[in-house]
């Protein structure tokens, strides 16, 4: 059984949202195996990456808001990931575009590697307020999710590998109609959208279960 997730680097309830599917499938109790497909998508491609700027500062100015009101709606979202076991730190943020995120995505999926570098990069961001855009920082969370450095660093020498498969996720989501992050497509047939309740994703994947083995 195949679980397409569509997500972004910069996304915080697809942080959120992987949480909660980890729990889920540390509940499933289907005799049936499950494939986790990560998925590219930009909420914002014509981002600028600004290491100068945090995503606070840069929700304020684009939005017109004072800094404590930018507080106050970002909070909940921070009390939200806590609740997950997360501590999200938007102070710390730094606004970046996310397409070379998404390559390495992309490098790593080609190499058995993409759950573990989709967690690199969504902890740098959140967490430990990296810049996610960086060649240098893409390169160390790739070595250390297991890639070999040279094969990273070539991402950064030839700025066209894996472009065409970042754009075919995000072609796909479009032609799928998504237009929102997270968004999880079990066997291309059930779908949740959004960083459902843990007990919402464990009964679509027991439904989604039940359909695969009745073909099987």
């Amino acid at each position: 059984m195949t679980v397409e997730i569509w997500s972004d680097v910069v996304c915080p309830f697809c942080f959120i949202g992987k949480r909660r599917f980890e729990q889920a499938l540390a509940r499933f109790d289907g005799n049936v195996a499950i494939n986790v497909v990560w998925k590219s998508f930009q909420l914002n491609p014509g981002a600028v990456t600004n290491p100068g700027i945090n995503v606070l500062d840069d929700l304020a100015r684009t939005k017109g808001w004072t800094k404590d009101y930018t507080l106050k709606t970002t909070e909940y979202v921070v009390q939200m990931a806590k609740g997950e076991g997360l501590n999200f730190n938007f102070e710390k943020a730094v606004v970046a575009n996310t397409f070379n995120a998404h390559r390495l995505l992309q490098l790593a999926k080609s190499n058995g590697l993409g759950e573990q570098v989709k967690e690199n990069l969504l902890h740098a961001y959140f967490e430990q307020g990296k810049n996610v855009d960086d060649a240098a920082t893409l390169i160390h969370m790739g070595v250390e999710a297991g890639l070999h450095k040279p094969e990273v660093a070539r991402l950064f020498e030839n700025t066209g590998l894996f472009a065409d498969a970042v754009r075919a996720d995000l072609n796909e989501a479009r032609q799928l109609g998504i237009s929102g992050v997270p968004f999880f497509v079990i066997n291309r047939k059930y779908a949740l959208s959004g960083a459902q309740p843990v007990s919402v994703m464990l009964e679509t994947l027991q439904k989604a279960s039940q359909d695969h083995m009745k073909l099987a």
